[in-house]
């Protein structure tokens, strides 16, 4: 009986927050209980895909190929929605250096001298999951992390695993991360993206 009431506040796909604009993000705990790389690698890909004028998104590189360390995400336990046939899920963000040599990788500000940046083991836990169709467009966005070390848990964190809209991610394209330019994303997360800026 205790297992069961336990499963039901687990959180499902239904119940996953999406996080519409800029504003949301101010809300999302980055630096606590949210990986602050989380932040960055999401404007990375903001700034990474094409978003054309009928809100269809496209990447331009091939996840297939493990362009910048993705690989195929396996739904399983089925916490994200099942996919139609001829989609699949797909997984980046990981910045172990032996996952991320492929043909493209992840920008040297996302990847060198994490150490200095974040400190510790929390650095490789931030991940983004897409949907990608056979017709090379992406569907839904997710931003995830895997468990803290010291929860002692594997795999993904479901409580902390949002959908990202497409009018986040056309805001997140117009912020930039130079220092030179001030700018409001920088605010998000207690100055996070400022250990990022190149």
């Amino acid at each position: 009986m205790g297992f069961l009431v336990l499963l039901s506040f687990l959180p499902t796909a239904s119940t996953i927050g999406i996080l519409n604009s800029i504003n949301d993000l101010k809300d999302i705990p980055f630096g606590q209980s949210v990986p602050k790389h989380s932040l960055v690698l999401l404007h990375w890909f903001a700034n990474t895909i094409e978003i054309d004028n009928n809100d269809a998104i496209e990447l331009n590189f091939d996840p297939n190929h493990r362009d910048y360390g993705a690989h195929h995400y396996v739904n399983s336990p089925e916490f994200l929605d099942p996919l139609p046939f001829g989609h699949q899920y797909f997984t980046l963000g990981n910045i172990n250096p032996l996952i991320n040599n492929q043909r493209r990788s992840m920008p040297s500000y996302f990847t060198n001298d994490l150490n200095r940046l974040l400190g510790g083991e929390v650095l490789n836990r931030a991940r983004i999951i897409f949907s990608y169709s056979s017709q090379d467009t992406v569907g839904q966005v997710f931003i995830r992390q895997h468990y803290h070390a010291s929860q002692c848990l594997r795999g993904y964190d479901p409580v902390h695993t949002y959908r990202i809209s497409i009018n986040l991610l056309r805001e997140l394209r117009v912020f930039s991360l130079d220092r030179r330019q001030h700018s409001e994303l920088s605010e998000i997360g207690a100055n996070t993206v400022d250990r990022y800026i190149r």
